[in-house]
Formats: C-alpha cells, sequence, structure tokens
C-alpha cells in the first residue's frame, strides 16, 4: 500500500496543506520545530484513530483554531481509499467530536479504520520498549495486533470497560461489604474477554521472536541471539488453548481475591503482562549496551513490518520519525537496505544523510508549517 496524497486544515503548526508523495522514499527535513512529526503523526492518525504522541485529540488543532481536518489518499493493491479524519471543538471546548471517514462514509466504530492503513512507526521514544516498563512493551504489541486484527481491537475497549467496572466494584466493597458476591459476574467477564486477548498476543509474539531473532542474527552476523517471550500475570504454556487459559485466570482470581479487595484493584490479567527481550540468554533491558537494546528494537520493527506483510499480501508504510540519528552507520546501512519495496517516511533535520542515488525520492523541506518540494 502506499500513500498519494495528504491534505491538512487546521492541523498542529499547519493552516493548509496539500501534498503528493513519491511512491518509495519522503525524506522530510528542516531544524527542530518546524513541523515534522506533525507529517508523521497525521498518517498515522489516519491508520490507527489516534495519535502517537498525545491522547488528547484537541492538542492536534493549530492554535486559535476551531477544528483540524486530514484527509489521505491511499493506493493498495486491488482498490484505492480516502480515509478521513474530522476534530471540530465548539462552545469553547466544551464539546468536541471526532469523525472518521472512508471514502466519505462516516464509520460507526474506530475500530473500522482497523486495517485500511497498516503503518509501522520508528521514533526514538520506541527505545523505551526495551528500557522502561511493561506499560510500553504491551503499547508496541497492542498497536500492531489492533491493525492485523480489529476484533483484538475491540476486545482491548471491552476490557478496558470491564476492568473499570471491576476496580470501581473493588473499591466499593471496601466500604459495602455486601457487594462482594457481585464480584463473581465481573469476573467471568474479566476472564472471558481477557483470555481471548492473552492468546492472541501469545500466538503474535510466537511469531514475532521467529522473524526478530532472524532479523537480529543477520544484523550482528550471528554473533547475538535476540528472543522475545510472553510473560503472562498468571502461570500458562504456549500450548494452552483459550479455554486452559480462561481456566487458569480464573483460578489466578479466586486465590488473589483477598489481596486484591486489601489493594482495591485488579492485579491479575492481561493488563499486567509483560513480553520479555532477551539477548544471549540474558535480560536486555539489564543487561544490553545502549547499542545493543537499539539493535533488538530495529530487529523488533522489521520483524514488525514483516509480519504485516506476511498477514495483508502487502508492505505497510513504515514512518521513520528523526530514528536514523540515534542510530549508527552500520545500523543506519542495515535498516536503509532492508526496507526496500516499503514507501518510507523519514524525518530529518538534515537531507545530507540519504544519499543512494535513488531518483525516485522525494525531498520536502520544512519551515514554519510550510512545506517546499525540491
Amino acid at each position: 500500500m502506499q500513500i498519494k496524497n495528504l491534505k491538512l486544515r487546521n492541523f498542529r503548526n499547519y493552516s493548509r496543506l496539500d501534498v503528493d508523495f513519491s511512491e518509495t522514499f519522503n525524506i522530510i527535513y528542516g531544524n527542530n520545530a518546524q513541523g515534522k512529526t506533525n507529517i508523521i503523526e497525521a498518517i498515522f492518525l489516519c491508520a490507527s484513530g489516534r495519535s502517537h504522541r498525545t491522547s488528547r485529540d484537541d492538542e492536534m488543532v493549530k492554535y486559535d483554531s476551531g477544528g483540524f481536518e486530514v484527509n489521505l489518499q491511499l493506493r493498495k493493491r486491488d482498490f484505492d481509499d480516502e480515509i478521513g479524519v474530522l476534530f471540530n471543538t465548539v462552545k469553547n471546548g466544551s464539546e468536541k467530536r471526532k469523525k472518521i471517514s472512508i471514502n466519505e462514509i462516516p464509520l460507526k466504530r474506530i475500530g473500522d479504520l482497523m486495517g485500511h492503513l497498516n503503518a509501522v512507526i520508528f521514533s526514538p521514544e520506541d527505545l523505551l520498549i526495551v528500557k522502561q516498563g511493561p506499560s510500553e512493551r504491551r503499547r508496541f504489541i497492542d498497536i500492531t495486533l489492533s491493525q492485523l486484527r480489529p476484533a483484538y481491537f475491540y476486545d482491548l475497549q471491552k476490557y478496558s470497560r470491564i476492568l473499570f467496572q471491576r476496580n470501581t466494584l473493588l473499591k466499593r466493597i471496601c466500604i459495602q461489604k455486601n457487594l462482594v458476591d457481585t464480584l463473581e459476574v465481573w469476573n467471568k467477564h474479566l476472564v472471558k474477554t481477557g483470555s481471548r486477548i492473552v492468546k492472541a498476543r501469545m500466538n503474535f509474539i510466537d511469531r514475532l521472536n521467529v522473524l526478530a531473532g532472524a532479523r537480529h542474527e543477520k544484523l550482528t552476523n550471528n554473533e547475538e541471539k535476540l528472543e522475545l517471550l510472553y510473560d503472562p500475570s498468571f502461570k500458562i504454556t504456549a500450548e494452552c488453548s483459550e479455554d486452559e487459559i480462561e481456566d487458569v485466570f480464573y483460578r489466578a482470581l479466586i486465590r488473589g481475591k483477598e489481596n486484591e479487595l486489601r489493594k482495591g484493584t485488579t492485579v491479575i490479567g492481561p493488563h499486567r503482562d509483560d513480553m520479555q527481550v532477551v539477548l544471549n540468554g540474558e535480560s536486555t533491558k539489564i543487561y544490553g549496551s545502549q547499542g545493543q537494546q537499539r539493535t533488538a528494537v530495529l530487529s523488533m520493527k522489521l520483524a514488525e513490518i514483516d509480519l504485516m506483510q506476511e498477514e495483508s499480501g502487502e508492505f505497510p508504510v513504515l514512518l521513520l520519525d528523526d530514528v536514523l540519528s540515534e542510530l549508527d552507520d552500520r545500523r543506519k546501512e542495515f535498516l536503509l537496505d532492508s526496507i526496500g519495496g516499503l514507501q518510507t517516511f523519514i524525518t530529518s533535520t538534515d537531507r545530507g544523510f540519504f544519499n543512494r542515488g535513488n531518483d525516485e525520492a522525494a525531498f520536502f523541506y520544512i519551515k514554519n508549517g510550510t512545506m517546499q518540494r525540491n
């Protein structure tokens, strides 16, 4: 799949933008704080329905504007799509509405957007996948799986609502002890939806592990072995069926009941899952050097591309947001050599790093929210 055109209105620091892109490399360069990342953000918004930088839609509205509009024209293998995202703030911010459409047909649910535009984003913040806590790794898993499996996205939303209700109940039980019997209803809901999430993550990490390991061997000349291991909050094996996961999950909730009542929150479930990133048998987070951590994340991102291509039969769009400055020359060359066939968007403060003799590459200079192709 390839992005043909992007239109912005009152998005971040862009009043208006209408730009056609190259089918191969698109180099977006300029000084810092000029609007390069805003282009990446707008594209990712059309892929996922949300920003990769903020959870607040109103932060993407240009100052002193009533809302923003993003329109993206996408060429796919068999047909073209037009994705539109419209956000309006009215009555001094008291009412906010976001509308997403495909080919001018409004979507009833954000999940209906998933899979129309598959995008892999790689930014310096992605190094936190290894360096930081489990939430960063869950986010990496969930973003990819939601694009591949819209049903997974709906399960995440449903699980989040159930978890909120169950946590609210746990807090109320501390005051109203007679409510404890109602906990069983929420246990069953949590287990049913949560087990589908766990099984999907288990299968995903198993496949990603093979692909990332192969990428990592090439990148390190077979000197390092990378493993991605699923680390759920309750003990299961890779061979467990969904029904078996439900049984183990439910029994873990029963055993942990008193602990959860004391804490007033749910401590067992996929919201506590993790993924171990292991290098030569040891934790990359604890024992890996900064270079090894970067290499591990690079291998994971390339494996993400491989997996999306396997699933959909089409390459995703690749978004590289100032990431080349974080890689040494060897890793940089490996990345650029690995992404042939993908439409790629690269942001940088300097266009000079990109000297590959590709006549189809397009260069865009950004300054103060204006874009010039040169």
